[in-house]
């Protein structure tokens, strides 16, 4: 008997919890429809201004800023200039195993003009995601700049006055850059401007000041820098820049007889410059060596032979896929 009691009591229990969950159930569900009816009809006096609140939010999404860069200026792939800059201890740059600052895509050249995209606001810092004719933003990323090198405008600047080098000047400019150390993005061998006091909490050592401001080239900075900014930024670019030499099936012999100088020896990663008929001139990181790398000459025909190890001449750049192991020449002036 007291089994049965107390079966009887369980069901009496679980009818009544069963009868609660129903309830709620119900109650939840009048509430959504209460909802959804309420929302129904108040749309109703939404739909016919949502042409113009959409249009609205458009324009504003659409209406953009401007700026042109005060002097040498750093663009990053990254929002966050004081980490990069002062690293943890307020003076010290950030960089890879190979000293490098992977964050730099370029330095801009004074009166660079930018579409001022986004504003981002630090604790005591804005940055601007911009956009620039003078370097295509990397696929799936984007460029920002420190709004401390940016003079605002409200309406878009003219395109940076260029004007393409005598031949004569572009080699005594790429002489000059012996002995640059190589900087991943740079391509100004004096440096930006002292960043002490625009990003730096701590006095920046003697001997680390040459770092800290970005002085050296890379590959194609190095070329940028000669020629006043008049040839593209990158390799990317520098592949279909100028006039493609049909190369093609040929030796190193071959090649030496062909190039001119000031001719280009590219290919998407990498760019030399023919110096003369003898000799070229690039900068290149070499991780681990002592200063990492740097602008250097180099017998030409040793070059080629070197680059032949592993790549073959192609008459132009291929299509997508078709680029690995592979090298092509661009003359881009007449000396």
């Amino acid at each position: 008997m007291q089994s049965n009691s107390r079966l009887v009591k369980n069901r009496a229990f679980t009818q009544k919890v069963m009868l609660a969950i129903l309830l709620t159930y119900c109650f939840s569900i009048a509430s959504l429809r209460l909802c959804v009816s309420t929302a129904f009809y108040r749309m109703k006096y939404l739909i016919p201004i949502l042409p113009i609140l959409t249009c609205c939010l458009f324009s504003q999404a659409e209406a953009a800023s401007f700026g042109i860069a005060r002097g040498a200026t750093p663009v990053l792939n990254s929002p966050a200039f004081g980490a990069v800059f002062g690293a943890r201890d307020g003076a010290t740059l950030k960089t890879d195993r190979c000293g490098q600052v992977r964050e730099l895509e370029f330095i801009a050249l004074p009166g660079t003009p930018f579409r001022l995209l986004a504003e981002i606001r630090g604790n005591d810092s804005v940055v601007y995601r911009v956009e620039t004719d003078d370097y295509p933003t990397p696929a799936g990323g984007a460029l920002y700049v420190a709004s401390r090198f940016i003079e605002p405008m409200e309406t878009q600047p003219p395109a940076r006055a260029r004007k393409a080098p005598a031949a004569a000047d572009i080699t005594s400019e790429l002489k000059a850059a012996v002995g640059s150390p190589y900087v991943w993005g740079g391509n100004i061998r004096e440096g930006i401007s002292d960043p002490a006091g625009l990003f730096h909490r701590e006095t920046i050592p003697a001997g680390r000041r040459e770092r800290m401001i970005l002085a050296g080239v890379d590959c194609s900075g190095l070329l940028y820098q000669a020629s006043g900014g008049w040839t593209p930024r990158n390799t990317a670019q520098l592949v279909a820049f100028g006039n493609g030499v049909p190369i093609a099936g040929k030796n190193a012999y071959e090649l030496v007889a062909l190039l001119e100088p000031l001719d280009l020896i590219v290919w998407n990663g990498h760019v030399i410059v023919v110096l003369d008929r003898e000799t070229v001139i690039e900068s290149r990181l070499e991780c681990g060596k002592a200063g990492n790398g740097g602008v250097r000459t180099t017998p030409l025909f040793k070059r080629l032979e070197e680059i032949m190890r592993s790549r073959r001449p192609a008459d132009a750049w291929p299509a997508e896929g078709k680029q690995r192991g592979v090298f092509v020449v661009r003359r881009w002036i007449v000396p």
